[in-house]
């Protein structure tokens, strides 16, 4: 069964959850999008299904759960942007085969998260989180026992991605060495090197902070096996996602000080609430319908398509549906001014730009082809 649409920008209805800047709402209607729904935290069940049943458009961050069967009740959905790094909170698959692109915002927050990770080394590494609460407590610790600088320490960095590779060069100019470990053969910055396993990089690090997504395989990577092969005095920093440590594990590592510190950014029960910068995903998909960042679909990059209209069309990959939408279109006397093509494993991605006096022909002709998921007309 597939899915037609063919409305006027000022119509299609965006809905944001989860308190997405108000920048979001301001970029919307500056484009020329006036139906836009917000909403200040996630929504779970018939809540959320009330919201995004009629949307066409859905922002979220990561707390709202958007399931096969979350999805199977909003037929209207064109895109769903995830304004965060990790996308685990979306089924891709069955956003994929409904024809629905999933946008994520990978380097929205590199820098960010660098800068913080830098500053929790350094504060782990003079002890004073654990002075000040003692502070707080009505204690006082005079001694510099276990405070040290960083300079000739080594950070061990797991998950050598954006954020990894920056936090790298932010320590090699405090004077820290810097190892890492990644499930992949990187290229290193400066003068970090990789080494062969996990357990490798636990035993030569001083520190070690995390930066990997939340996959079945980085479920617990961090428990007490792995906390005892770290260095005695050593400190952990977590600022990826609350299942990769074993909480209970790392509390008992501390508690008998076998580590000195810890940094945790991340839990894997967290409480609602966060603050974001729009990034313009979605604008850029219903306007000319580049799919450029999308985490579940063939990517194009399309340029704009002034004086022509826009014909996005979603299918199965199987063989000859490019030659079916050609044989129709010559049939029924529409001449193609561009043509754009993308597959992954199971769907397609075909883009076409006609005469706009030629659009809904173009459009019926489109949704006719067996195979069809989805099929869109940009205007």
């Amino acid at each position: 069964m597939s899915t037609r649409l063919s409305v006027p920008k000022e119509k299609l209805k965006f809905v944001l959850l989860e308190g997405i800047h108000p920048w979001a709402v301001d970029a919307l209607r500056e484009d020329g999008y006036t139906q836009v729904a917000t909403y200040p935290k996630a929504l779970a069940g018939k809540e959320l299904v009330q919201a995004i049943g009629d949307a066409h458009f859905v922002g979220i961050r990561s707390r709202t759960l958007l399931t096969e069967a979350v999805l199977d009740q909003a037929s209207k959905l064109t895109a769903i942007g995830a304004f965060c790094i990790g996308t685990n909170q979306i089924d891709l698959r069955a956003a994929m085969l409904r024809g629905i692109p999933v946008f994520n915002a990978p380097f929205s927050n590199t820098r960010s998260v660098a800068e913080l990770v830098l500053a929790e080394i350094i504060m782990l590494v003079r002890g004073i989180p654990e002075k000040n609460a003692i502070l707080h407590r009505s204690g006082w610790v005079k001694s510099a026992a276990h405070s040290y600088e960083v300079r000739g320490k080594t950070l061990g960095i797991v998950g050598y991605g954006h954020i990894g590779t920056q936090i790298g060069v932010l320590a090699e100019q405090l004077g820290m060495s810097v190892a890492f470990y990644d499930i992949e053969t990187k290229l290193p910055l400066g003068n970090a090197r990789q080494v062969a396993s996990l357990d490798a990089l636990l035993a030569v690090s001083d520190i070690v902070t995390l930066h990997v997504p939340e996959t079945p395989q980085t479920k617990d990577m961090i428990g007490a096996a792995q906390l005892e092969r770290m260095k005695p005095g050593s400190h952990l920093i977590n600022a990826s996602r609350g299942t990769v440590v074993d909480i209970d594990a790392l509390a008992a590592a501390l508690e008998r000080k076998h580590l000195h510190g810890a940094a945790i950014d991340v839990f894997p029960v967290e409480p609602q609430g966060n603050d974001s910068v729009f990034e313009s995903a979605l604008i850029r998909y219903s306007n000319n319908g580049s799919t450029a960042s999308a985490v579940n679909f063939p990517e194009v990059t399309l340029p704009e398509h002034t004086g022509r209209s826009r014909l996005l069309h979603i299918h199965r990959n199987v063989p000859g549906v490019l030659a079916r939408v050609n044989d129709r279109f010559s049939a029924a006397g529409i001449n193609i001014d561009a043509q754009y093509l993308r597959t992954n494993e199971e769907v397609g991605y075909v883009v076409i730009d006609v005469d706009t006096t030629a659009s809904q022909v173009a459009l019926d002709a489109l949704c006719s082809i067996p195979g069809t998921i989805r099929c869109r007309i940009l205007y």
